[in-house]
């Protein structure tokens, strides 16, 4: 099974710029002026660029916004130096939401991108997080 990331934003070139300059993604290639493919991560991620206020769900009356949102489902990207990666991440444009946590041999720091979108950066201490034991 493959997973692929869909973000939808507003416009392409902002979203490329900060995912780049961010995380350091790079674009694979734009399909049809409204479809970026970004590679570099474990998954691919897609920015599909749709308008503020354009239908978020096909048939519901419900118009998307990017302003800060919250969402049960969010990105986390897992990095090699959290303090670096953070910088970059705030020098790209991304606002900084939290302080870091350490939890289970981790460290996390959430942030919001520029279109709204949650996302944390985390750093582990092992490949992944610790049991409580």
């Amino acid at each position: 099974m493959r997973i692929l990331l869909n973000i939808d934003v507003p416009a392409l070139d902002p979203a490329i710029a900060f995912y780049s300059a961010a995380l350091g993604l790079r674009l694979q290639r734009v399909l049809d002026d409204d479809v970026a493919e970004l590679v570099g991560a474990a998954c691919t991620i897609y920015l599909l660029r749709h308008p503020a206020g354009s239908p978020a769900v096909h048939g519901l009356a419900i118009a998307r916004d990017y302003a800060r949102h919250w969402t049960p489902v969010h990105m986390d990207f897992v990095v090699d130096d959290v303090f670096e990666a953070a910088r970059r991440a705030l020098d790209a444009g991304a606002k900084q939401e939290t302080g870091w946590v350490e939890w289970r041999g981790s460290r996390c720091i959430t942030f919001s991108d520029p279109f709204g979108h949650g996302f944390c950066l985390i750093e582990f201490a092992d490949e992944t997080y610790a049991s409580d034991a």
